[in-house]
């Protein structure tokens, strides 16, 4: 018996329940592995496919878009689409899409989680515990700092960045943003204010960003942004590691420009900055920002309905322009 259904390539090992879907409705190019492919592999992969699943770490340039000739969408397994050329796609007619809304809590709750690790020095109380070398509590040890009721600064108010702001009501934080456009008022708690980015990093005990990947937002935070901010202050970012210059960071950190960061995401992801890992006052994560089985399950789910609905000739829900 002649199999029809579509032929999918899927560039890395996705969660059980997704893959159990795909493997039932696809035919694969191959089984995906729990790894980046290689440049040679993807191309290959992507040339032999009608779709495509592919993640942040999948460089996709305009070589790779033109061989893939039988392609017809690329479904990104992320929010952010960085990793794709956007204008080869338009020239081939390439259907891109991402996978909005189903991460926004699991980023929002794991940005939260940053704020009160990095400020209550937690990693560090771990280790100590850890090690053996805990000898009881003492009125100087491991002294942070209070969350609540202080300023949460927020660059980027899109979906995630108002979540994150939502959750700040039971801290009693003020919020001030930074955003291109101005939210409108019936969107938003009184709490929230809009402010210049300078005006923001001067104001914020906390600044946490949370906007895309864009030529604009290429070290949007860099030395002079960092010299603006408290040296009480901390920066949390969830969302693209070169939105913060970790050469100018690591050197605020280390003058005391500000007091601490914590980060998941990396300029040269997976490479992270080595001073980065000698300092302290930082947490450092593996990019978790979405990573419960719940958003990791619905995020696949998205890129299969974005995918049927591409190779059905019907509008795609998802699709980047």
């Amino acid at each position: 018996m002649v199999d029809i259904r579509p032929t999918l390539y899927v560039s890395r090992l996705l969660p059980d329940p997704v893959m159990a879907i795909v493997r039932e409705r696809f035919r694969l190019v191959q089984e995906p592995l729990d790894e980046l492919p290689t440049p040679s592999a993807l191309r290959d992969g992507l040339s032999q496919a009608d779709a495509a699943i592919v993640t942040l770490g999948d460089r996709i340039d305009a070589e790779t878009i033109q061989a893939a000739t039988r392609l017809k969408i690329l479904a990104n397994y992320a929010v952010g689409y960085n990793n794709i050329d956007l204008v080869a796609a338009k020239q081939r007619r390439l259907i891109v899409t991402n996978t909005p809304d189903v991460l926004t809590d699991a980023t929002a709750d794991l940005t939260w989680a940053l704020i009160l690790a990095t400020a209550r020095r937690i990693v560090e109380g771990d280790a100590l515990v850890r090690s053996g070398q805990w000898t009881g509590w003492s009125p100087t040890q491991l002294l942070g700092a209070e969350v609540s009721g202080k300023i949460l600064g927020i660059i980027g108010m899109g979906r995630i960045g108002q979540a994150v702001a939502q959750r700040a009501v039971g801290f009693r934080m003020p919020v001030r943003y930074h955003s291109r456009q101005h939210l409108a008022a019936s969107s938003f708690s009184s709490g929230w204010e809009h402010r210049a980015l300078r005006n923001l990093l001067e104001e914020a005990d906390i600044v946490t960003t949370h906007v895309p990947l864009t030529t604009a937002t290429h070290h949007l935070i860099g030395a002079r942004e960092l010299a603006w901010m408290k040296p009480t202050a901390f920066l949390i970012n969830t969302a693209r590691g070169p939105i913060i210059d970790e050469g100018a960071l690591v050197e605020a950190l280390k003058r005391g420009t500000i007091a601490g960061a914590g980060l998941d995401v990396y300029e040269q992801e997976p490479a992270v900055h080595p001073a980065l890992s000698q300092l302290k006052q930082v947490v450092l994560l593996p990019h978790l920002g979405s990573a419960t089985l719940h958003a990791r399950v619905q995020m696949g789910l998205v890129c299969l309905k974005n995918i049927d609905a591409a190779l059905e000739g019907r509008p795609v829900p998802n699709e980047v322009h």
